[in-house]
């Protein structure tokens, strides 16, 4: 079983928006996995991802993916300092295959 869950430094209010923006823009397409609110920034701090040097001027967390197995062992993980650069799918797939039926 996989499961997507995102973790974003915004509002409640502004993922909701965003969702209903990407379904206006691509023909009703409702993304299917969970967005975690973070607006404190207490889970991203926790974890160290915490960018404080955002070119746009804003603190943001660094882009981070983590694959973590049944026992909530982190198995891959990738940061960038770079918000535009994100893991390849491939390596995400890779590393999910992995990890044990």
């Amino acid at each position: 079983m996989t499961e997507i869950v995102a973790l974003a430094s915004d509002d409640p209010s502004d993922l909701q928006r965003m969702v209903d923006r990407v379904a206006e823009e691509n023909d009703g397409l409702r993304l299917d996995y969970t967005f975690l609110s973070d607006p404190e920034a207490a889970v991203i701090r926790r974890y160290g991802l915490y960018n404080q040097d955002d070119p746009r001027g804003r603190a943001i967390p660094h882009p981070t993916t983590y694959v973590i197995d049944m026992d909530g062992v982190v198995r891959w993980k990738m940061t960038e300092v770079n918000y535009r650069i994100r893991p390849e799918n491939e390596d995400i797939l890779a590393a999910l295959a992995e990890l044990d039926p």
